[in-house]
């Protein structure tokens, strides 16, 4: 697979200032895996071994058969379910219904395209931080951003040592927390405000709600890393 179907300019990301960026980077590198892989990647033979072998998990299964190129998904399965009949149904020496049953596991627990989104997520952070470390422009890019998830706050800060970011880590990591612990004070405010418009004395026509009205998705999507719509 080309390298570029994974990654995208980290650059593009940051200067969109509208929710978390990483949130944003994973969800475009997952829009172009599913381009792909209901395009080109029907042809390719290295990939159809591949998808053969991991198939796809469930929200990319939905993902994919919510699309236009049914056809395409449907030939990939007609390769895949014939791999899981000879790998795991055919019958052979010692293959007991334990490990049957084992082999199967493994299958569920796999996906194609979750692979590949984390195999180009963890390169695109090691450029986050090398983006850091060496550009100014990028730096004020990454300070300016309204907020980072709780799961994308912790991994940068986990994933930060001296040796990716010798120069600039511990401002990084003092931005990330001033960026993410205003966010949760902003989010505190909000979601406290939407709960007293409920009160019977809020309840006057023409109630200010103010930024409340969307607290609830704003808050799961900042505590789970997910896009809420």
């Amino acid at each position: 697979m080309r390298d570029d179907i994974c990654t995208i300019p980290v650059s593009e990301v940051f200067e969109v200032q509208d929710g978390c960026p990483i949130c944003r980077m994973k969800a475009t590198v997952e829009e172009h895996l599913l381009d792909y892989i209901l395009g080109d990647a029907m042809m390719e033979p290295d990939v159809r071994i591949e998808t053969n072998k991991t198939g796809f998990c469930t929200v990319h299964y939905d993902k994919m058969m919510a699309r236009r190129g049914r056809l395409q998904l449907a030939l990939m399965l007609e390769t895949h379910i014939k791999s899981v009949g000879d790998n795991i149904f055919q019958k052979k020496l010692f293959n007991s219904a334990d490990k049957k049953a084992s082999k199967a596991k493994g299958l569920m627990e796999s996906c194609f395209i979750c692979d590949k989104i984390e195999w180009g997520m963890s390169r695109m952070i090691d450029t986050i931080y090398r983006c850091y470390e060496n550009e100014r422009d990028f730096r004020a890019l990454f300070d300016a951003q309204p907020m980072f998830c709780m799961p994308h706050f912790e991994m940068l800060v986990k994933g930060l040592d001296k040796h990716k970011c010798p120069h600039y880590g511990s401002e990084m990591k003092k931005s990330l927390e001033r960026i993410t612990s205003e966010y949760v004070k902003t989010l505190c405010e909000d979601v406290s405000h939407y709960c007293k418009m409920y009160d019977y004395r809020s309840k006057a026509e023409g109630a200010d709600w103010g930024n409340s009205r969307d607290s609830v998705e704003r808050t799961v999507g900042f505590l789970t890393g997910r896009i809420i719509e």
